[in-house]
Parts: structure tokens; sequence; C-alpha cells
């Protein structure tokens, strides 16, 4: 069950749900909606191996702004750290941003009970398009259990910001199948 805007006040309140820093006026029927921090960072290559840690460089918007380029991935985060201990959540561009031709989350907008960070966004625009730091960018909804909670303890535990892919540190070396 997805729980209403003042539902995810009183949660706040509790300390059953963190969002840093909570602001009550961007609250919505049944989301938060958070903000884009000021880096970014992108890949130095253009072929990455699931089995090595990619490299990448830090891109800092200013007051300015930064065009986004199409055919470009980028890296953002939120400026919130958010999460909760008592619920699941899931991230969602808002409608307005969408509509422009930027996705920031393709494959991974579910939060697991207890992961409590700044979300990585994962960006890609369909034209160019200028995004400010701090603008709002996406929407969070937060979702009661069912069962025992089992808190999430991963890879990304600890994040203060956009991070990089770490699936190398699943994979092992698959060796290779003579006649295959």
């Amino acid at each position: 069950m997805i729980l209403t805007g003042p539902e995810m006040a009183q949660a706040v309140a509790t300390g059953d749900i963190h969002i840093d820093d909570f602001d009550p006026a961007r609250l919505e029927p049944n989301s938060y909606g958070f903000r884009l921090a000021p880096d970014l960072l992108v890949y130095d290559r253009q072929t990455l191996d699931s089995q090595r840690a990619p490299t990448s460089r830090l891109l800092t918007m200013g007051a300015a702004g930064r065009v986004l380029e199409p055919g470009r991935f980028y890296l953002g985060s939120t400026m919130e750290a958010m999460g909760s201990p008592h619920y699941a959540a899931t991230l969602y561009a808002c409608r307005s941003v969408s509509t422009l031709g930027v996705w920031i989350q393709f494959s991974a907008p579910l939060g697991h009970s207890g992961a409590v960070f700044p979300w990585t966004l994962e960006i890609t625009v369909a034209n160019p398009v200028r995004l400010y730091p701090g603008m709002v960018i996406g929407k969070l909804a937060f979702w009661a259990m069912q069962g025992q909670p089992l808190l999430y303890d991963g890879k990304y535990t600890g994040s203060t910001a956009a991070v990089a892919s770490r699936l190398s540190e699943d994979l092992t070396t698959v060796p290779s199948r003579k006649g295959a």
C-alpha cells in the first residue's frame, strides 16, 4: 500500500522515514519531490567491462546549470538522503522533467528497507537539455511492507553521492568453454 503525503510527513516526524533535508512544501498526494545534486559522473570509456570497476570523471554544475547531451550517460544523485527501515521506496521522474525527454531512472527504481542515502540517478536525455542543481527532478514514493523487514546492507551502503557501478564486485571470471 502506498503512503499518502500526510502519512509520509507523519512518518518523517516520528523518524520512521528519513529525508534529509525534509521540506513539507515538496510533499505531493503520494510522493515526495527530491532535488538534483550539483555533481554528475560520466564514464571515461565508451566500452565498459562488467568485470572491471569503471572509471569516471566528476562534472560539477554551477548556478548556470549544465546542458546534458543525447548519447551520453550521466550519473547524478539526489540532494537528499532518503529511505526508511520501515518502508520500501520507489523513485520516479517528475512528469514535467520526463516530458522534456529526460530519463532519470532506467532499471533500479526500488529502494530496499534500510537503504538510507542519496539515490544515484541514471540520467540520459533525448535532446540537449539544461538542468540545474537544486531543481526538483523526481519523486519518491513509500510503500508499506508485509512481513518482517530485512534491512538492506549491500555494496552501496554508506553512499554520500552518485556512485558508479559496482557490478564487478559481484562477478568472477567465467572460464571459456572449448568449442563454444
